[in-house]
């Protein structure tokens, strides 16, 4: 008993000051509490004072991105920040990286950042390739090699066909879509019968597609439209109704109906050429107002090709339109001809049937045409707005 006692007075002897009346356990818990909460902070001061010190962080990104990260000592981060500038990378490409993606500071860089390097090495990427790749998209070091990088990159180049195209692929549009979508709506694709070809131009030009989830009502709406997935023109269908929003979409053909289209003539048009919805408003204006008001023609024989509208108004329907209506007003034409196979033709085909052929005026028709595509020339060099083509044609 009196042992027992004797105990316990040692033990309250030994407690610290400020806690005098506590139970040894309690005590000794709160006391490592303290401990671990002031080497916490220590860690946390120091993480934020490497950020703002060698990565070039704002104290109050510095401050959010610590809390992220843990470590004591700059061995961890430093290590990262070397082997990135031993592949090239540049300050101002580590500095942006990091500041996007701050955890990659606590990673081994050789246990898991360098296998993804050797991979797309392997494949024919360049150090600049990757340095450009992970600038803009470094979330893809945090993507498992094996179940998301390599898969998708199969993935990619089953439709692209070759290592080049596929790596040009993934470094212009950085792999910015999820995985799992992605191989769920190239399958929807697949199974709707869109063929390869399709797939690889919405792979090149519109990946982030693949990562919609809503694809199949897209889908579904195109084929509606009497679309055929086997052909060309359901993909640039599928990519006007999912990319354009419903305010452009509506505006496009607020502007269509103002040239005299019917809603009928609009959907007939989108139908023959689905690129129609892809072409800007302003170039849609451009073309009818020169169509209409500066060549005098009908608005709706370019509903009858509405390819037109993809043309280039200052390389193409300018210089074009000045050779046809001098054969039309010299009679070396019939008016009843169709107006859009001139600008539908290769340009070597065109000077053969509406230049050359025409001995006795050929080299006359040669200089109107050289002259308009000079003028675009010196347009592009001198930045002369589009008004200037409002110009007599003879």
């Amino acid at each position: 008993m009196f042992d027992s006692l004797r105990c316990r007075a040692l033990v309250h002897l030994k407690t610290p000051k400020f806690y005098p009346l506590l139970p040894l356990s309690f005590s000794l818990k709160l006391k490592f509490s303290t401990s671990t909460s002031e080497s916490e902070s220590e860690s946390h001061s120091f993480v934020v004072s490497y950020l703002i010190n060698n990565v070039g962080f704002p104290p109050e990104t510095a401050l959010k991105a610590s809390k992220q990260l843990r470590f004591k000592t700059s061995e961890k981060p430093d290590s990262v920040l070397t082997f990135f500038r031993d592949r090239g990378f540049s300050h101002s490409n580590i500095c942006h990286i990091v500041r996007k993606e701050p955890w990659l500071l606590s990673w081994d860089p050789h246990k898991t950042i360098l296998p993804k390097f050797v991979f797309f090495l392997s494949k024919g990427a360049s150090a600049s390739d990757i340095a450009r790749l992970l600038t803009a998209n470094p979330r893809i070091l945090q993507r498992s090699l094996q179940k998301h990088i390599i898969p998708l990159y199969e993935m990619v180049n089953r439709f692209l066909q070759s290592d080049k195209n596929t790596i040009t692929c993934i470094i212009r549009n950085s792999i910015s879509f999820s995985y799992t979508l992605t191989i769920q709506n190239v399958k929807l694709l697949i199974d709707y019968g869109v063929c390869d070809l399709s797939i690889a131009r919405l792979l090149i030009t519109r990946p982030s597609l693949f990562g919609s989830n809503n694809l199949l009502k897209t889908v579904e709406e195109v084929k509606g439209l009497g679309f055929d997935p086997s052909k060309s023109t359901f993909a640039v269908a599928l990519l006007a109704m999912k990319t354009v929003s419903k305010a452009r979409w509506d505006e496009k053909v607020d502007i269509l109906k103002k040239w005299g289209w019917s809603d009928e003539i609009v959907l007939q048009a989108f139908r023959k050429q689905p690129n129609l919805m892809l072409v800007s408003g302003d170039k849609i204006n451009l073309v009818m107002s020169f169509w209409v008001n500066q060549l005098g023609w009908d608005a709706l024989d370019l509903a009858r090709g509405p390819d037109i509208f993809g043309y280039s108004f200052e390389k193409r329907m300018v210089p074009r339109a000045s050779v046809l209506q001098f054969l039309l007003r010299k009679g070396l034409r019939s008016k009843s001809a169709s107006l859009l196979i001139p600008f539908t033709m290769p340009e070597k085909s065109f000077l053969s049937k509406f230049v050359h052929c025409f001995k006795e005026d050929a080299s006359y028709l040669l200089k109107l045409y050289e002259e308009k595509l000079n003028l675009e020339y010196s347009r592009e060099k001198t930045g002369m707005p589009f008004s200037k083509y409002f110009f007599c044609l003879d």
